[in-house]
């Protein structure tokens, strides 16, 4: 089932559409519980044509002839990893930019990062940006922590990881289009960036402080070790989860993360519905997750119980 088979219908014939190359609804309940197995992204019932979409060029270099043979090929194929691994490229949302809700990336700056390393004997503040994509995020968070002169005094420890080898590798490359500076102050860019080609480069005093690598989120033996972490930030991903998946993952933040441990959350995700170890709390005006907060937490109680859980929309 390897191999590209030149006689194989291709993309855009109609030949690979969902009913074309026997796309059942059992097939469909098949896969797509599998994906959202493996690879934690959820399809409705819905998004049946979305996700023949997605894998029809995957199914044409395969030379296969029935999503069902996908299906085999994801279960059982002695290089299911590697097969794996090509998944979760494609379905990466490569959409992000700098200074995204920065009010988060301000609140871990001027109040998280602070008030961690005041404390007496503390250690290095420990960040991780668990669906970085192709680095915006991290990167946003090492240049707000350089500009609160804390990056290069203290011990910080930046790491990096996104589920899609190709974003990542992306993300080390550290040169962005102009599509990423939508929302990135100007005298920001004039101070950390250099144009590069037909971009542009982000400086090596930032680059250098970030630990990049892959993790898939719904495998806890790889979630585990990043997760001992001051703060987590895992931002617009649980959108395309279900909230069984999200719950999971959650429960592997909590168990890596110390007490008081900081969560953020993309605008359009909340954990209020489910039963986690993270209470919702404002922090310098911005909203997070804190493990185990109380009433003795030094942050701000939220008054806001956020918006709710939606159903995973997968673009």
């Amino acid at each position: 089932m390897s191999g590209h088979d030149a006689s194989a219908p291709r993309r855009g014939t109609n030949e690979y559409g969902a009913d074309a190359l026997g796309f059942s609804e059992p097939t469909f309940v098949l896969l797509r519980d599998l994906i959202a197995q493996r690879a934690g992204v959820f399809f409705g019932p819905d998004k049946r044509d979305l996700l023949a979409d997605k894998l029809a060029d995957v199914l044409a270099v395969h030379g296969m002839t029935s999503y069902l043979d996908y299906y085999y090929l994801l279960r059982y194929d002695a290089e299911a990893d590697r097969h794996l691994a090509e998944l979760m490229d494609r379905l990466a949302v490569p959409e992000t930019f700098f200074w995204r809700q920065h009010e988060q990336i301000r609140a871990l700056a001027e109040v998280v990062a602070p008030r961690h390393l005041a404390r007496p004997a503390a250690g290095p503040l420990r960040i991780w940006s668990a669906a970085c994509c192709s680095g915006e995020e991290p990167i946003s968070i090492a240049i707000a922590l350089a500009e609160a002169g804390l990056l290069d005094r203290h011990p910080i420890e930046i790491v990096a990881s996104d589920g899609s080898a190709a974003l990542v590798a992306r993300a080390r490359r550290g040169v962005y289009g102009e599509r990423s500076f939508r929302s990135l102050p100007t005298d920001l860019r004039a101070r950390w960036f250099r144009p590069d080609g037909a971009g542009w480069r982000v400086d090596e005093r930032l680059h250098g402080r970030i630990r990049w690598t892959t993790a898939n989120l719904v495998d806890g033996s790889a979630v585990l070790p990043l997760a001992r972490a001051d703060v987590i930030f895992c931002r617009n991903v649980f959108i395309y989860f279900s909230d069984d998946t999200v719950s999971a993952i959650v429960r592997s933040f909590a168990e890596g993360m110390p007490e008081e441990g900081v969560l953020f959350l993309g605008a359009a995700e909340s954990l209020t519905r489910l039963a986690t170890d993270f209470e919702l709390t404002e922090i310098g005006g911005a909203f997070a997750y804190v493990k185990g907060g109380n009433a003795h937490t030094p942050y701000q109680a939220a008054t806001s119980p956020g918006a709710p859980v939606r159903s995973p929309s997968v673009r």
